[in-house]
């Protein structure tokens, strides 16, 4: 059964693009009403320089049979995210879902040591990844906990597991990715005495609008990037991550999830949703068992 979420009220705080957008509009068929929070508008880009807006998702999650309200909001400026939540607590008076999406990062220096990185690029790297998701905890989660029920997600790259036996091949990277899982787990005790319940969700290998851009293709061909990277076959659309969220959004006994790292392929196997195919990609577990494995390509069984 699809989850209800009439009248529930979320905000996704990154939804410019990729997973951010995917969760909002999979919010929005699921009829939330969805705030959609970045800095590019129709009128203005951000550093990424990147032509999706939040106007283009909060249209999305629309047309998706939800209410999207698109706020130009950067989430490394206080004041920004104190109007934002001041906003939704006037409009709406409640605060149901907060997804904390927010990444932005324009440039990642792979394969160096902390010593041989750029500290600027690597100090924005964390302030731009880690930081703004604790300012937007701050300020959003005084309206969220005035209702028992809750949900904090924060969206990460990685499940903790994953995370702690591998290196992300940057320190920087590795560091923040680390991070958020660990902000889930301290909201978990957070909002317990107030009913509330923080998770981090973690995406496969996903198709976002850039990803597919660095390979060449479209989602309608997508699979030609396999010819170029084989375990590509084990990809998810952002709107797999978005069906997890709204399955969480939508359990009456979510709580029992609370300060645990999970992933879209593990809560499909869960909820029983699918990616837009009709697959279940469990890409976590394809890359430990195949792909860091040294295995050659092959999903079977895997999605």
């Amino acid at each position: 059964m699809e989850p209800s979420l009439t009248g529930k009220v979320a905000l996704v705080a990154g939804a410019t693009r990729g997973a951010g957008r995917g969760i909002a509009e999979q919010l929005g068929a699921a009829g939330a009403t969805v705030y959609v929070t970045g800095r590019t508008t129709r009128a203005q880009r951000s550093e990424m320089n990147r032509p999706e807006t939040i106007e283009e998702t909060a249209a999305l999650v629309d047309a998706a049979g939800g209410r999207g309200v698109a706020v130009q909001v950067d989430h490394l400026v206080p004041e920004q995210v104190r109007a934002l939540t001041a906003r939704i607590e006037v409009d709406e008076g409640r605060l149901d879902v907060l997804v904390n999406d927010i990444w932005g990062a324009t440039v990642m220096e792979w394969n160096k040591t902390v010593w041989e990185s750029s500290l600027e690029v690597g100090l924005r790297t964390l302030r731009l990844g880690v930081e703004t998701h604790a300012i937007t905890s701050h300020f959003a989660l005084p309206l969220l906990i005035r209702r028992p029920g809750g949900l904090v997600v924060e969206v990460t790259d990685g499940t903790d597991a994953y995370n702690a036996a591998n290196y992300r091949v940057s320190f920087f990277y590795d560091l923040a990715k680390a991070a958020v899982n660990r902000m889930a787990f301290a909201l978990a005790h957070e909002l317990r005495p107030h009913g509330g319940t923080a998770v981090s969700l973690t995406p496969g290998w996903l198709r976002s609008e850039a990803m597919l851009e660095a390979y060449g293709v479209t989602e309608a061909n997508w699979r030609e990037a396999t010819l170029r990277q084989p375990h590509f076959a084990i990809s998810e659309t952002p709107a797999f991550v978005g069906r997890a969220v709204a399955a969480l959004a939508g359990d009456p006994n979510v709580a029992r999830w609370n300060g645990q790292s999970l992933s879209s392929g593990q809560l499909a196997q869960v909820y029983g949703f699918t990616d837009l195919d009709g697959s279940r990609p469990d890409a976590w577990r394809y890359m430990v068992e195949v792909q860091d494995a040294g295995r050659p390509a092959d999903v079977t069984g895997y999605r």
